[in-house]
């Protein structure tokens, strides 16, 4: 039994998000949560707003919440029924984060999917702070899903390391469990400065992810190409990948992959979901 929380605001990427969840674990017995958070206003001056009771929090902000959550869950029933998957229905007032990070520790939630707002320009999607906020801040795996991805199943998942650091089995084991789901094939993205040799610590650790995924069809690929966003980039395309995975370990790999200079902007391949695993 898997337990999948999905954050919503009620929009098409959103949407997107609850669509690629359930297709991506049909065969798979899953408990959805899907939570919407209002939150907390605050005015001109910065500080928080004048404090509303809850009993009015209930009549306004909430039940208008439930209702657009009912309305979402009749949605859900119109598609292809799966007998598998059951779903709950929250709605929340607060901090987002804070929000999320609890929900995760209650309902003992094995992977956060979110969807994420497609950007202009053919190159980059952008996704908003809270989702920079989750992947960062919150020890849960999460599967940012972009607006415009349309759900294949994941026969290739891209999986760029500079193979510095020595992995968790319990991050590792996330990546193994969705490729064997599946039948994926892993290929692992090496982006090389030119004319460097691997040290022997990476090649400890490339032995080790080969040893660890010889049950899944596997491969090994290096780019020479001096900027990581564009290496990635390449990849995707010419390997024509379904999604891409990181541990956030190797959180500074990450940021130069995904930040850009603003930190509420994080930009990747527009089609591509990308799993983040925690250790």
């Amino acid at each position: 039994m898997k337990n999948i929380l999905i954050p919503t605001d009620f929009s098409h990427n959103a949407w997107n998000a609850v669509k690629y969840g359930m297709e991506l674990y049909h065969k798979t017995k899953c408990t959805f949560y899907i939570v919407h958070i209002n939150p907390i206003s605050y005015n001109s001056g910065g500080e928080a707003a004048m404090y509303v009771s809850p009993e009015i929090l209930e009549e306004s902000l909430l039940k208008e919440s439930k209702k657009k959550l009912e309305e979402l869950l009749k949605k859900i029933q119109r598609l292809p029924l799966n007998t598998k998957h059951t779903f709950n229905t929250l709605a929340l007032y607060g901090f987002f984060t804070d929000h999320i990070k609890q929900e995760v520790k209650d309902k003992n939630i094995d992977l956060i999917i979110m969807g994420t707002k497609g950007a202009t320009g053919l190159k980059a999607v952008s996704l908003g702070s809270n989702t920079g906020n989750v992947l960062t801040k919150v020890r849960c795996a999460v599967l940012a899903v972009p607006e415009d991805a349309e759900y294949n199943t994941p026969r290739e998942i891209g999986f760029p390391t500079d193979f510095q650091l020595s992995y968790d089995i319990k991050a590792l084991n996330h990546v193994k469990e969705l490729a064997l789901l599946h039948n994926s094939a892993l290929r692992f993205l090496y982006v090389s400065q030119k004319g460097k040799d691997l040290s022997d610590l990476q090649m400890k650790n490339k032995e080790f992810i080969k040893n660890y995924f010889k049950e899944n069809e596997h491969s090994f690929h290096t780019l020479t190409i001096k900027n990581l966003e564009d290496a990635v980039q390449a990849f995707v395309e010419s390997r024509d990948l379904d999604m891409l995975v990181m541990v956030a370990k190797n959180l500074n790999f990450l940021e130069r992959i995904l930040f850009k200079p603003a930190v509420e902007k994080i930009s990747y391949h527009t089609k591509v979901p990308f799993l983040i695993v925690h250790e």
